[in-house]
C-alpha cells in the first residue's frame, strides 16, 4: 500500500519515488549539514545535489552488476555515507551499514556481519579506505569483498544510471544487532516499512517541511539513520548532523547545535541526557 505524504500530489510505493520527486520539488534546499568538531559548518547538500550524487554511485554500482546484492556501508561521521546509502537505494543493491570496529578492538563483529550478509563490495570513504582493506586482509574471509571508495573511485556519470522502480515488499536495507549479547543478526527493512515508519514519527511529533532535525547519533544506528536522517529526507526538511564522537567530549554541543538552528525535534538515548546534565 502506498504512502500519502500532506505536501504531496500522489502517494508514494518507494524510497526511490519519494526522494526522486523530493529532488525536483526542493532542488536547492539544504537537506543535510555537518557539523565538523559539532560546531563548524563544514559541508551542506541539497536535495538536487544528493539526488546527484546517488545517481552517479548507482550509476557505478550497476555498472558492476550490483543490483540485488549486498553492498557493506563502512564509513566514517559525514555525508558521504547518505551518498552512498541512496546511491544503493537507487541501483536496487542492498545496503549493510555498520560501524567501524573501535582502534585496537577485534574485528569479529565486521567479519560476522560481512559473511551473514554475504557482501560483495564494500563502499567507504578513500580516507579510511586501507583501514578497510587492512581489517579484510586480517579476517582471511573466502572470497573477501572488494572496495570502492565512493568519493574518489567512480568513472560513471549519473546519467548513466538506469532508473529503479522497487516496489513497497522491495528489501532497502539490512540493519544489523548491535552484536553486543550474541551474534548480529541482520533485520530485513523494505522500502514500505521505512515509508511507513517514517510518517508515522513525522505524524507523532507534528513535523512539516519547516521542521529542523539535530542529530549526533551514529547514522549505522535506526535511531540516527531512520528516526532521524531517513525522517528528514522523506520529510523534506533540514537536518544538522555531527560525529557522535564530538558530542561524547563537548555534550553542550548538541544543546548549542539545537538552539542555532532552532531545531524542531532532536533526542538521543538516555544515557546522552545523562551526560549532558552530569557535564
Amino acid at each position: 500500500m502506498a504512502v500519502s505524504f500532506p505536501d504531496l500530489p500522489a502517494p508514494c510505493t518507494s524510497l526511490v519515488e519519494l526522494l526522486r520527486t523530493r529532488a525536483s520539488r526542493h532542488g536547492s534546499k539544504t537537506v543535510f549539514s555537518f557539523l565538523e568538531n559539532g560546531e563548524l559548518e563544514l559541508e551542506e547538500l541539497d536535495y538536487a545535489g544528493l539526488d546527484a550524487d546517488a545517481r552517479r554511485i548507482a550509476a557505478a554500482l550497476q555498472e558492476l552488476g550490483m543490483a540485488g546484492e549486498r553492498a557493506l556501508l563502512y564509513y566514517p561521521a559525514g555525508l558521504e555515507f547518505l551518498r552512498a546509502f541512496v546511491g544503493c537505494l537507487y541501483a536496487g543493491t542492498i545496503a549493510v551499514p555498520t560501524s567501524p570496529p573501535l582502534p585496537g578492538r577485534p574485528v569479529d563483529r565486521l567479519h560476522s556481519v560481512i559473511q551473514d550478509a554475504g557482501a560483495a563490495l564494500v563502499l567507504t570513504h578513500s580516507s579510511v579506505l586501507h583501514q578497510v582493506q587492512d581489517h579484510l586482509g586480517r579476517m582471511q574471509l573466502d572470497g573477501a569483498p572488494d572496495c570502492l571508495a565512493t568519493d574518489t573511485d567512480l568513472d560513471c556519470s549519473q546519467e548513466h544510471w538506469q532508473p529503479m522502480r522497487p516496489g513497497e515488499r522491495s528489501l532497502a536495507f539490512l540493519q544489523y544487532t548491535s552484536g553486543s549479547t550474541s551474534t548480529p543478526k541482520g533485520v530485513m527493512v523494505s522500502h514500505g516499512n521505512l515509508l511507513h515508519n517514517t510518517r508515522m514519527i513525522q505524524a507523532a511529533f507534528q513535523q512539516n517541511n519547516d521542521s529542523v532535525l539535530v542529530s549526533w547519533l551514529p547514522l549505522f544506528h535506526d535511531m540516527g539513520l531512520i528516526g532521524t536522517a531517513l525522517n528528514a529526507l522523506t520529510l523534506g526538511s533540514h537536518c544538522v548532523l555531527m560525529a557522535p564522537e564530538a558530542f561524547l567530549m563537548k555534550p553542550v554541543r548538541w544543546l548549542q547545535a539545537i538552539s542555532r538552528y532552532r531545531a524542531h525535534t532532536s533526542g538521543g538515548p538516555n544515557f546522552g541526557y545523562e551526560l549532558c546534565a552530569r557535564k
